[in-house]
């Protein structure tokens, strides 16, 4: 019987790299595998897709494999997507070897000029992500010393580690992310090419910045990547409206606010951005009524700024304001305590809790009594239907407006106090407060 999960189409994606590069050999190119799946491989884990680097241009790619299965993703920059068979192969992203002329936008080269695999090799990123695979002899090919660099844990730029980053400025932020997530120690020179050009990060896209971000704070390692971001200067790049000029300098008193803020990040176990984001925030964040509505303006317009989908801005700062009610958790009247243990992102808010506490030296009791009263309460409890709705509101003669969600939030929130659990109790209370509102 056929095999299928994860690990066959692991294996399907893998094969259908190797036939690519096959396919290309028997046609008289150079194919090889590069860049992260070689790392990977020789990390010992699966590589989530395959890149193939060719001596073939991007028309010769395309006539080989057809029309229907390629993309001309990057035509310009020798880039080719080629399509499985099928769905479990994925897709493969076929590059032409290729040297990079000057770069004037931070991002992407002006030119790019076709060559040899040593040349190709030698205009990437980091060292680890700068080895070739050959999948038919089996066999690394090393040109920038990446091998002995993942063998000794250390993170080095090929090269100038400040050309590297001139380059293309997200690199100072790869930088980062993959120290900390491979636990590797940043090499001092790659280091300190990052702190007199944090300030041109400003030059990326808020897109692949806060996708950057997603990868780092979404992996077990954020703590490890935001401890690394404020040493290098990037912190307060990435967070200006947040952090302003507070971490300028590296003061103690700054150090001791990350190392806060790190503390809590390390106990998160929910492998998901949103939270590790509101931690983050939330270290500049003051609960007081006064202040609230202040610093909220501050975080919405870091998350809008980072182009953040309106699904996360509204899942931060969901958990920031249920964060801060949640305070004295055991105290909240029922019509505020069963929504936010009813919500889809309860999980996230309870990681956070836990995450806070423990990050802070203390016990966490509000978030012990909420996921206790989560677990014994059946969720048609937590979420009951409603006993009314516009319909009934509109029936006593009231006119549509801001009454109706007045009247039904009043009879919702009495509902789930559990102090009336019939449509007629309902109905009862409704009038009682039409009338009232009437008069």
């Amino acid at each position: 019987m056929p095999t299928s999960g994860p690990e066959s189409s692991a294996s399907a994606q893998r094969d259908f790299a190797a036939e690519t590069c096959q396919k290309l050999r028997s046609a008289g190119f150079e194919a090889l595998w590069a860049g992260g799946c070689v790392r990977d491989m020789v990390l010992g884990t699966t590589p989530k897709d395959y890149d193939v680097a060719t001596s073939a241009t991007p028309q010769q790619v395309i006539d080989l494999f057809g029309t229907r299965r390629t993309v001309p993703v990057g035509v310009s920059f020798g880039v080719v997507m080629v399509l499985g068979p099928q769905k479990s192969c994925g897709q493969i992203e076929v590059a032409t070897f290729r040297a990079d002329g000057e770069y004037i936008d931070g991002r992407r080269p002006s030119s790019v000029e076709f060559c040899s695999a040593e040349e190709d090799a030698k205009r990437r990123d980091f060292t680890i992500n700068g080895m070739f695979y050959d999948p038919i002899s089996e066999e690394i090919i090393d040109y920038v010393g990446g091998r002995s660099d993942l063998r000794a844990g250390i993170l080095r730029a090929i090269g100038d580690p400040t050309a590297r980053f001139n380059e293309d400025k997200l690199r100072m932020l790869r930088a980062v992310r993959f120290a900390a997530t491979c636990n590797f120690e940043m090499d001092e020179s790659t280091r300190a090419a990052i702190r007199p050009l944090r300030h041109e990060l400003v030059q990326v896209s808020p897109e692949r910045i806060a996708q950057e971000l997603r990868r780092m704070l979404s992996h077990r390692t954020r703590a490890v990547s935001v401890a690394s971001l404020f040493s290098v200067g990037l912190l307060d790049v990435i967070f200006h409206r947040i952090f302003g000029g507070e971490l300028e300098g590296n003061t103690s008193t700054a150090g001791a606010s990350v190392d806060l803020i790190c503390s809590k990040l390390h106990h998160l176990t929910e492998a998901t951005f949103e939270p590790a984001l509101a931690l983050l925030l939330e270290s500049q964040f003051d609960p007081q009524a006064g202040k609230m509505k202040t610093q909220f303006v501050d975080i919405l317009q870091e998350c809008r700024a980072l182009r953040l989908s309106n699904e996360e801005i509204n899942c931060v700062c969901w958990l920031l304001t249920a964060a801060a009610e949640c305070t004295d958790a055991s105290e909240l009247p029922l019509h505020r305590l069963k929504p936010l243990l009813s919500d889809r992102r309860s999980p996230l808010l309870l990681d956070l809790l836990k995450a806070t506490a423990l990050g802070e030296n203390r016990a966490s009791t509000d978030a012990s009594f909420l996921e206790e009263y989560q677990n014994r309460v059946p969720a048609e409890f937590l979420n009951p239907p409603a006993l009314v709705d516009g319909t009934d509101v509109k029936a006593l003669g009231l006119k549509a407006g801001p009454v109706f969600k007045l009247l039904l939030t009043a009879i919702r929130n009495v509902q789930l106090d559990e102090k009336i659990s019939t449509r007629q109790d309902a109905l009862d209370l409704l009038r009682q407060l039409s009338t009232t509102i009437d008069s």
